[in-house]
C-alpha cells in the first residue's frame, strides 16, 4: 500500500449507492463473487475516494476483507469491499496520514486509478499478502504470479511450495 502524506480532498466517507454510482463505481457479478467495476472512464492518478469502514481493534480478527493497518484491521464497507486481486491492477489502495486540523478523523485509506480504465472494467488492486497468507491466484493476467503474495515474496512462495 503506498503511503502519502498530501490527501484528497476530504469527503464524508458514509456513502450510498447513488454517491459511488455519481462517483463511477457500481458493484456485480466477477469471476469469484463480486467486484467493483468502473461505471465510466478513469484516467491515471484520479482518486475515487476514501475506503469507508470499520476499524478493528483486535490482533485475532480475521476477515476475508480486512485491510491490514498494522495493530488495526480496517473492515471496508461496499463498494471497497469488493476490490478483487489482481496480479496486473489498475488500482491501488493509499494511505492518507490523518488531517492536522481534525486529527479525531483518524488516517484514510483512499483508491488511487494508476493505469487508465475504461468503462465496464473490473477495479483491481494487488493484495500483496505475506506469504503465510498466500492462496492460489487466478486473476488471469499476463503476469499472473501463481500466488496471491506480495511480489517481492514470490520466489520465496515458489520454493516453500516445492
Amino acid at each position: 500500500m503506498k503511503s502519502t502524506e498530501e490527501r484528497p480532498e476530504t469527503q464524508s466517507t458514509t456513502k450510498t449507492r447513488s454517491d459511488y454510482r455519481q462517483k463511477g463505481v457500481r458493484v456485480g457479478k466477477a469471476k469469484y463473487g463480486k467486484g467493483v467495476y468502473a461505471a465510466k472512464e478513469f484516467c491515471k492518478d484520479d482518486f475515487i475516494g476514501p475506503v469507508a469502514g470499520e476499524v478493528i481493534i483486535d490482533p485475532d480478527y480475521g476477515s476475508d476483507y480486512g485491510i491490514d493497518l498494522g495493530e488495526h484491521t480496517l473492515e471496508p464497507a461496499a463498494p471497497f469491499r469488493y476490490l478483487n486481486h489482481s496480479c496486473e491492477p489498475n488500482c491501488e489502495l493509499v494511505f492518507c496520514e490523518a488531517d492536522e486540523d481534525d486529527p479525531a478523523a483518524g488516517p484514510r485509506i483512499w483508491i488511487e486509478i494508476i493505469r487508465d480504465i475504461s468503462r465496464g472494467e473490473q477495479m483491481t488492486i494487488d493484495y500483496a499478502w505475506p506469504p503465510d497468507a498466500a492462496i492460489r491466484c487466478r486473476c488471469g493476467s499476463d503476469s499472473c504470479r501463481g500466488w496471491i503474495v506480495a511480489s517481492e515474496k514470490v520466489e520465496a512462495m515458489r520454493e516453500r511450495k516445492k
